[in-house]
């Protein structure tokens, strides 16, 4: 079902289609009963962070599963070196989660690491070829500093770039969407549901009511509007980070595939709608 739906990067690994993340609400708090209820809900993709504050119980939450570790895709991200190497950074990240490796080690953020990018990213390829990490990314990036570790052509590309991404950022963010697709970048989505969850009282409001009304009937069963947005998505091609305490959001997550597919028209409504409003939630220096 759901959890065997994925997305493919350049590289040809597979990346479960929807992660939940361990950030937001979850932020320096203990997150092991709200993943393990992830996991029971189907999600086998989970996305931490050094950052978060919380790798040690998202690592209870991975030995206490009844999910065995080879079937879940667990991505953890560097915060701040801190005189650390990389690879000392990323074996620490490893030691509170109880892994051997994680499948995806991204920068968390250019921000404080602008001088040191391309030797940054050179450790990650390091740590990538020793079996630390499956994958390698890289969160928050800008066309600019894609650019910074990619210069010279003589460096291998990030597999994906995990930015905020939802209607209310499309247009500012397409720049940024356009250099990915040329250079093979998949793009990861989190707060996707923005329109829903936070502003919203923007100009989609009302035509993603319509949509939803639409795709209910080609469904023949009720249909949310956070789906419709996960759907739009989805039509990307983007991979998506949620979350959610409440089990039975999380089931509609998930439930999301089993959702029509928006038209064309549809997901260009969307577009237009979504462009008439810039409102961003998390790292307003992409604005920059």
């Amino acid at each position: 079902m759901s959890t065997t739906v994925t997305r493919v990067l350049k590289n040809g690994s597979k990346v479960p289609w929807i992660g939940f993340g361990t950030g937001t609400a979850l932020y320096n708090r203990d997150a092991e009963k709200d993943v393990l209820r992830a996991i029971d809900a189907g999600f086998i993709h989970l996305d931490g962070a050094q950052a978060y504050g919380n790798e040690d119980s998202l690592g209870k939450a991975i030995a206490n599963a009844k999910v065995p570790r080879e079937s879940l895709w667990v991505t953890t991200k560097l915060g701040a070196l801190n005189g650390q190497t990389v690879e000392e950074s990323l074996k620490g990240s490893l030691q509170r989660l109880g892994l051997d490796y994680v499948d995806l080690w991204l920068i968390h953020t250019p921000t404080g690491l602008e001088d040191k990018l391309k030797d940054v990213w050179k450790q990650f390829i390091e740590v990538r070829n020793k079996g630390l990490a499956k994958n390698i990314g890289v969160s928050n990036f800008r066309i600019k500093d894609l650019e910074k570790i990619l210069e010279g052509g003589d460096t291998e590309i990030p597999q994906l770039n995990q930015i905020e991404l939802h209607p209310y950022v499309l247009k500012a963010t397409q720049p940024l969407l356009d250099f990915q697709n040329k250079h093979g970048i998949k793009t990861e989505s989190y707060g996707g549901l923005i329109p829903v969850s936070t502003k919203t009282d923007g100009p989609l409001a009302p035509v993603l009511k319509e949509i939803t009304s639409e795709v209910a009937k080609r469904h023949g069963s009720p249909v949310t509007e956070a789906q419709v947005l996960l759907k739009w998505l989805e039509a990307r091609d983007i991979i998506i980070v949620t979350t959610s305490s409440k089990e039975s959001r999380l089931k509609e997550y998930l439930d999301a595939l089993n959702v029509p597919q928006l038209t064309p028209e549809e997901v260009s409504a969307i577009d237009a709608a979504g462009s008439k409003l810039h409102f961003r939630k998390f790292g307003q220096h992409m604005d920059s």
